[in-house]
């Protein structure tokens, strides 16, 4: 039996991960900072690991050294930003005892840093936002500020007076593009590709722009063709998101960032054919298989708790969508009533942020709200 150990077990998608492939055999070691983390709870998780914060890379990756000398583990298999890039950093000293679907630290350094993506994708004439410096006399507002190493770091600016208030220390600044979200995702193998999906959300928090609550599969050639245009330059080793919106001043695909890690709809991919986690795990075994180029069509996910439900209290005009969804047939969702522990918990999770964020009053508009 294959024994993977899984990090980030707090997060929705790995709870996926987790109870996906134990379904099909694997043994799963799942680990987390925390002793509270989702996937702990799942019956599909073999064995727990409590593992330093990964924000400490030297700490983390010498508790992950440590334990992988006196633990076989045949594939170690990181979910999260912090994870992903600590992994990636302390990669050369961590494959001597395992096998590592992660790209080396020299490439994960650009497409986790959006300024040097931004630069990357500019000189591969992709269509990006345009850039502001702190001393630029901004004509017109909204704009966007992205802290340059992670996603959810954001703030909408809407005058002159609330940009010069702003500390720029690590952030870039973007003019706000209106549209709907896509996302590119794949798995290559030094820069070969060797699966690829699309979705389009339908529902995100926080409303303005954030992860998908209910997404659907698309497939879009142009969406295709800038994605792995990016990742093919980078020679990407690994699984990836590339996030576009779509203008809908102009119609044109406009990257948002790389996601150089899994994802947070990763279920999506999963119910509609394209199981990435596994497929990074036999690429990792050096497993040969023919490339996922294709899959199911039609297919939407929801995570009815807590994102979906948090969606519906930011925005009660989705209440038809939200409703409509438990009665299509093509809709799947998170909540499974034969490993039902972790929605519990998820239950539970969702009143407790509806709770404290009504309390504060930033429920709708926790990045601020864009005054277009």
């Amino acid at each position: 039996m294959i024994k993977v150990l899984i990090t980030d077990a707090q997060y929705k998608h790995t709870l996926g991960a987790v109870r996906n492939l134990n379904k099909k055999g694997y043994y799963i070691i799942a680990g987390s900072q925390s002793k509270n983390a989702l996937s702990f709870f799942s019956k599909y998780c073999n064995e727990k690991l409590i593992y330093p914060d990964p924000k400490n890379v030297d700490e983390f990756t010498k508790f992950l050294i440590k334990y992988l000398e006196n633990n076989h583990i045949d594939v170690l298999l990181p979910i999260g930003y912090n994870t992903t890039v600590a992994i990636s950093k302390r990669k050369n000293e961590l494959i001597k005892y395992t096998h590592i679907p992660v790209a080396d630290f020299n490439v994960m350094e650009i497409a986790s840093n959006k300024d040097k993506t931004m630069k990357l994708a500019s000189k591969l004439d992709l269509i990006t936002p345009k850039e502001y410096n702190e001393k630029e006399k901004i004509e017109r507002f909204p704009v966007v500020a992205k802290g340059i190493y992670e996603s959810g770091n954001i703030q909408y600016i809407n005058s002159q007076k609330d940009f010069l208030k702003l500390k720029l220390s690590n952030y870039i600044i973007q003019e706000y593009i209106p549209g709907e979200g896509y996302g590119f995702y794949a798995l290559l193998n030094h820069g070969n590709v060797k699966a690829i999906f699309m979705h389009k959300r339908l529902r995100e928090y926080p409303i303005t722009g954030g992860s998908s609550t209910a997404a659907m599969n698309t497939y879009d050639e142009e969406l295709m063709n800038l994605g792995l245009k990016l990742l093919k330059a980078l020679k990407w080793h690994g699984v990836a998101m590339v996030e576009f919106k779509k203008d809908s001043r102009d119609n044109q695909f406009k990257l948002m960032e790389i996601n150089p890690k899994f994802w947070g709809s990763l279920d999506l991919s999963t119910t509609a054919g394209v199981d990435f986690p596994e497929l990074a795990i036999k690429m990792a075994l050096g497993e040969e298989f023919d490339p996922v180029m294709t899959y199911d069509q039609n297919t939407k996910f929801r995570w009815l708790f807590p994102d979906d439900t948090i969606h519906l209290f930011a925005n009660p005009r989705s209440f038809g969508s939200y409703m409509k969804d438990f009665f299509d047939k093509n809709t799947y969702g998170n909540v499974q009533f034969d490993d039902i522990k972790p929605n519990i918990i998820q239950i539970f999770n969702t009143f407790f942020y509806l709770l404290i964020h009504i309390k504060n009053r930033n429920l709708k508009y926790p990045h601020g709200k864009p005054e277009v």
